[in-house]
């Protein structure tokens, strides 16, 4: 049984990427949006973003007031025409503490990102244009 919250042409692109943009809110309201390196955690069906020293970074801490956040992964397919490809995942995210990393050097924190809504374009052939869909049956954080 399938349980992974994406499509096959979704986890392709995703396959194929090795950065993102994890939007977090602080506590005082004000957004935050920082690249980062994310692997997609085929047990659990949720994107994992790992990195250096994590733990301390303001995006890991602001998770501890709001768990919401938003991920996106894009690239420009080409200039002329003009083509855009990427997926935008909303969700909620949990900061842990004790991980294994999935290269060397990279600390033992993760967030990781249980999808709410995925919002796509331009990715795989069946699904030209944005296509958006809520994500049912995905285990809830407190």
């Amino acid at each position: 049984m399938d349980t992974s919250p994406f499509t096959e042409s979704e986890l392709t692109y995703l396959s194929s990427q090795h950065l993102g943009r994890l939007a977090t809110v602080a506590p005082d309201g004000a957004p935050q949006n920082n690249p980062v390196g994310f692997v997609y955690n085929e047990n659990l069906g949720t994107v994992d973003i790992f990195g250096f020293n994590l733990g301390a970074t303001r995006k890991f801490k602001n998770l501890r007031s709001n768990p919401n956040v938003a991920f996106v992964v894009d690239d420009l397919v080409s200039m002329s025409p003009w083509e855009v490809r990427g997926l935008e995942i909303r969700g909620v995210a949990e900061p842990l503490g004790d991980a294994d990393p999935p290269l060397p050097g990279m600390s033992r924190q993760v967030i990781r990102i249980h999808p709410r809504r995925i919002i796509s374009w331009n990715v795989g052939a069946q699904a030209p244009g944005m296509v958006g869909r809520n994500v049912a049956d995905q285990p809830r954080v407190a």
